[in-house]
């Protein structure tokens, strides 16, 4: 008779989900300083301000989309290459190639939402100076509805033309990202050591 084989079952080891936590406070706290400042400051300005602070948040939105999609895409063991040839940016993007999964949520997820949001603020904006001489509320909801779909037409139009390019420059564009990152952020921790 044959002996019955135990069969074991390995199990995961519980993955840290401290940074989706974190993530989840940070968003809630920029959500509330920037609704705050979309419904006070952008609600105030008038439609040609609107627009070009829409422009600036889709243009952030793409830009952040944009790092979130090469910093996944990115080749770490390029990074290491480049780290050991001290190539200038390649510490840092070595970094944000070691933390793919937290500089994507927040530069794709925290930023991109937040944009969004403001994008919404600043659409409802233009409807209401545009429509204040309105007094059909079947055209107001007509203008209200086109504006929201063009500014989401041109988010997923930008987004779209650069999710390629990210993906085929990665590795240049996380190492530009780090440079920056050296000359701004970082800056001042060097100049200590």
């Amino acid at each position: 008779m044959d002996k019955k084989k135990k069969v074991t079952i390995q199990t995961c080891q519980k993955s840290n989900h401290r940074w989706a936590y974190q993530t989840f406070i940070l968003a809630i706290c920029m959500s509330l300083v920037f609704g705050f400042m979309s419904q006070t400051i952008l609600t105030s300005m008038g439609a040609i301000m609107a627009v070009i602070g829409i422009s600036i948040f889709i243009f952030l939105s793409v830009i952040f989309d944009m790092v979130g999609i090469a910093v996944t895409s990115a080749d770490e063991e390029v990074m290491e290459k480049w780290n050991k040839e001290k190539v200038k940016g390649s510490e840092l993007g070595l970094k944000l190639c070691r933390n793919s999964e937290k500089v994507c949520s927040f530069c794709a997820d925290v930023v991109g939402d937040i944009c969004s949001t403001l994008c919404g603020a600043g659409g409802a904006c233009i409807v209401v100076a545009i429509t204040e001489a309105f007094h059909n509320d079947s055209l107001i909801m007509l203008f209200s509805i086109s504006v929201s779909a063009l500014i989401a037409g041109l988010t997923i139009f930008f987004k779209a033309l650069m999710k390629s390019k990210a993906i085929k420059n990665a590795n240049y564009i996380i190492l530009k990202i780090g440079t920056i990152l050296e000359k701004t952020l970082f800056r001042k921790r060097k100049n200590k050591k």
